[in-house]
């Protein structure tokens, strides 16, 4: 999920891209070193800054933050894990192939036969032998008969597999809130030229930005919301601009779960009188 400290890091990691166009380990915009952070300054350590010549950029929430959920919760997949196992079916015979993944991660080896599901999960000491060992003892309670030699399964010569299929695990996010947060972007400097060219660097580039990503992989929506300069500091040698912006991010929640291999659909009557369960 994120929270306003993923959307200050997100912010701050933006704006150092932009002063920084090049590189950390070349010039900034203004060609001074520009320390851009998350938080408010303190004053010491601002004070200090400013009198070695360098520019400081904070990042702070301004104002509290405001609800703007508008939508059901709703599950996005974020991944899926790619199989390395495989279950190829040709007559009767039934072949374990791949390899065994490393590092391990969940299989699901699933044979439909006659409608009816045949699933074997993989373990992390399993090879493709034992895989194939343990899908044709459930086939065996079945359908007797049923033999493995090495990965190859043979069923009885009048029992043909319909679909063989191998499911992994995905990772699944639910959005349960939305909510928007002004952000507020301050460029101290030691004098004025440094500042304009630092928040003109930051400014231009927000403007070609509707979205950034945030650590969950949900977009956030970064709109303009103004600014002001100040100069009322200029004795202490202190140039300062803010730019604000309003930042719509989602709170949300992930989870492992295990792709489908097979499902089971009920027909029914228009009076809901069932009719037939089959597997697909």
């Amino acid at each position: 999920m994120s929270d306003i400290s993923d959307v200050l890091n997100v912010l701050t990691t933006q704006c150092a891209s932009f002063v920084y166009p090049n590189g950390t380990g070349q010039p900034s915009v203004c060609g001074k070193t520009v320390r851009v952070y998350p938080g408010w300054p303190t004053s010491s350590s601002l004070d200090q800054d400013l009198q070695l010549g360098n520019v400081n950029v904070s990042i702070f929430p301004a104002g509290p933050e405001k609800n703007v959920t508008r939508y059901r919760p709703k599950q996005q997949v974020m991944s899926i894990v790619e199989a390395t196992l495989s279950l190829t079916a040709s007559g009767n015979v039934v072949t374990v192939g791949g390899a065994m993944p490393s590092p391990f991660t969940a299989h699901n080896l699933a044979l439909l036969v006659n409608s009816m599901p045949f699933i074997y999960s993989a373990q992390a000491t399993d090879t493709l032998t034992s895989i194939a060992t343990g899908l044709a003892t459930l086939l065996a309670a079945v359908y007797p008969g049923t033999t493995s030699s090495g990965p190859v399964i043979t069923l009885p010569p009048n029992v043909l597999p319909l679909v063989a299929r191998v499911g992994t695990s995905g990772l699944v996010t639910t959005e349960w809130e939305r909510q928007q947060q002004r952000a507020q972007i301050t460029v101290w400097a030691p004098e004025p030229t440094s500042r304009n060219l630092v928040s003109a660097a930051i400014k231009q580039a927000f403007s070609q930005i509707a979205f950034v990503t945030m650590p969950d992989g949900y977009g956030a929506r970064v709109q303009a919301a103004g600014g002001s300069f100040s100069d009322s500091l200029e004795k202490a040698k202190t140039y300062r601009r803010d730019l604000f912006y309003e930042v719509e991010y989602a709170t949300t929640v992930s989870e492992k779960i295990a792709t489908v291999v097979a499902t089971q659909v009920t027909f029914e009557t228009q009076d809901g009188v069932p009719i037939i369960t089959r597997t697909y």
